[in-house]
């Protein structure tokens, strides 16, 4: 199947040239004459965005560390008093004592779940 196909696209290559090379000079002009008007087409709107192509992604970077930096660690509430996150409860020395003893958190939270519904 494969030579076949070979073969085929082979004889099309050869069909292609041998009318390339049958071409007069009066066509091969405009030929090309086409082809340089469809590449400054191409190039002109092209090298105005890629001017600015490095500045975008200068600004998106340091966005990005912005947002990045300014995430807090804790959280204010109204109050102004600051609560712990989830993460420093993970990372905190006690967590150990909170993982072993998760069922008892488990059963805690349940409790009041059922506690405000009833």
């Amino acid at each position: 199947m494969n030579e076949q196909r070979d073969t085929f696209e082979s004889k099309m290559k050869d069909a292609f040239d041998e009318s390339v090379d049958a071409l007069d000079a009066a066509t091969l002009s405009k030929l090309n004459q086409g082809r340089h008007a469809a590449l400054a087409q191409l190039h002109g709107p092209r090298q105005r965005w890629s001017r600015w192509m490095p500045a975008t992604g200068a600004v998106a970077a340091i966005l990005v560390a912005v947002v990045i930096m300014q995430s807090p660690t804790a959280v204010e509430d109204a109050a102004g008093v600051t609560t712990v996150t989830d993460m420093e409860i993970l990372l905190g020395e006690d967590s150990l004592e909170m993982l072993e003893e998760l069922e008892f958190y488990s059963w805690i939270d349940i409790a009041e779940s059922e506690a405000e519904i009833g």
